[in-house]
């Protein structure tokens, strides 16, 4: 390298530096404790297969300790024979005069396999303004989030109206799981998590294409998870004489019908009041879409171009995503069995037993649709005035302007357990996140995205005391 390009590269390291340590003293003192409440919690491996929630919820349980918690404030909790599956139950007291607020954050992620990723995914990678790790969005920052506004509280000696209950749960990622933890202390430990509501993940900002804030979510109702295995069964027979009765036909031809299956369309309570913020919000034919299917009846044309787009589809209706497929046990002889695993997002107030009747039908008698687990059919929360009230206050204090929209989750979270055993709960996040790649490569969430969050919540909580 010659002397000129020697001393650029020097001059740009030295900028480049000096960005990164300004950047850094730019953090006030409780966002720089956030960032290293969530630092240490991403880079604690707590994947199913080798991974500890127990490791990552005791190394939160020291924080909250040097804010002033006592070890009565909170336990940690595993299910008989899962010690690495551990749960941490916090409590900060208030005085009474209302029932508790119950804070539920999963502190368990998906895999994630280094050879797989740009960055080891358990090593916080800061980076063009953006955190990269597994479990960076998903949930381990509403997770830190909570952890370091509970220590505020506890530092601030502050005696809220109702009692504040943090828990830090496992096996969220994995339905059905034995071990979630929500489910866990349902049933084993109601009394230290029963609550007026709760604040979980599944809502938040949404951006658009230029990185600028479009609306702020409010969940209130998810998609029920339930897998199906659909079976083909036949004797079977040598490859050198095929029949025309083969289960991979069967499983075939069901297939193709599966394909080009629309679900019925239907308007939840959530997805209308979503769509009505959307029409107001959105321009052009986009705004016709949602207002076209608002009408009384739908309008068919908007309908028909809203369903061409996969996200809107889910959000309308019923979906069965084909996921895996096994068939057949040796290449010279005919298949004596084949089977397709079906994963299906059901709109709240459908029935499993509806989507699996529709499933029948669709695969033929030759192949008979069962259930892999039992699904968890919960009701959407109720739309509760003075909560949407308190968060609209929040959401103008902190971001002028945003408007704030009812949402509904395709995926599932843990609400379902909380729904069903009536402790309405309702997700977000208060900040906005793009491209976060959750569950996929190389995740990642805006690093403001972290402390947008933290002011949000920390202030909602209060408001809602």
């Amino acid at each position: 390298m010659n002397r000129p390009l020697r001393v650029l590269s020097c001059v740009m390291s030295t900028l480049l530096l000096f960005g990164a340590a300004q950047a850094q003293q730019a953090l006030t003192p409780a966002q720089a404790e956030l960032r290293a409440i969530y630092q240490e919690l991403v880079e604690i491996n707590t994947t199913d297969s080798v991974g500890s929630c127990t490791k990552a919820v005791t190394a939160m349980a020291v924080h909250l300790k040097s804010a002033g918690y006592a070890d009565a404030d909170m336990q940690i909790l595993a299910p008989p024979g899962k010690p690495q599956k551990g749960n941490l139950v916090l409590r900060l007291k208030g005085n009474g005069t209302k029932r508790p607020l119950l804070l539920v954050a999963h502190v368990d992620v998906v895999e994630a396999r280094r050879e797989d990723w740009t960055r080891d995914p358990f090593k916080l990678v800061e980076e063009g303004g953006y955190f990269y790790a597994r479990g960076a969005s998903d949930n381990k920052s509403n997770a830190a989030i909570y952890v370091a506004n509970m220590m505020a509280f506890k530092r601030e000696r502050w005696v809220p109206n109702r009692d504040i209950i943090l828990a830090l749960t496992c096996d969220e990622e994995i339905i059905p799981s034995p071990t979630n933890g929500v489910e866990f202390l349902l049933r084993n430990h109601r009394e230290l998590i029963d609550a007026e509501l709760a604040f979980d993940e599944g809502g938040g900002g949404s951006m658009d294409d230029k990185g600028r804030p479009e609306f702020q979510g409010l969940k209130v109702a998810e998609k029920i998870y339930q897998t199906f295995e659909m079976v083909a069964t036949d004797r079977g027979g040598h490859s050198s004489v095929p029949r025309r009765d083969n289960p991979i036909f069967d499983i075939a031809e069901g297939l193709t019908r599966l394909a080009a299956y629309q679900w019925p369309v239907t308007l939840t309570p959530a997805t209308r009041a979503y769509y009505e913020g959307m029409s107001k919000l959105a321009k052009g034919e986009e705004a016709e879409n949602y207002k076209g299917i608002l009408k009384e009846p739908m309008d068919g044309a908007a309908l028909a171009r809203l369903l061409k787009n996969d996200y809107q589809r889910a959000l309308l209706s019923n979906t069965c995503g084909v996921t895996m497929v096994n068939a057949g046990h040796a290449q010279n002889a005919l298949p004596q069995r084949a089977v397709v695993t079906a994963n299906c997002r059901i709109l709240p107030g459908n029935k499993v037993a509806d989507v699996q009747a529709t499933l029948q039908k669709l695969m033929g008698d030759r192949v008979k649709v069962m259930p892999a687990h039992e699904a968890v059919e919960a009701p959407a929360s109720p739309m509760r005035p003075d909560l949407l009230a308190a968060f609209s206050e929040v959401n103008a204090e902190l971001f002028p302007g945003v408007p704030v929209l009812i949402t509904m989750s395709v995926a599932t979270q843990d609400a379902r357990f909380l729904n069903k055993a009536g402790i309405w709960t309702y997700g977000m996040s208060g900040s906005f996140r793009n491209s976060s790649g959750t569950h996929g490569l190389n995740e990642r969430m805006r690093a403001a995205a972290l402390y947008e969050g933290q002011a949000f919540l920390g202030k909602l909580i209060r408001k809602v005391q």
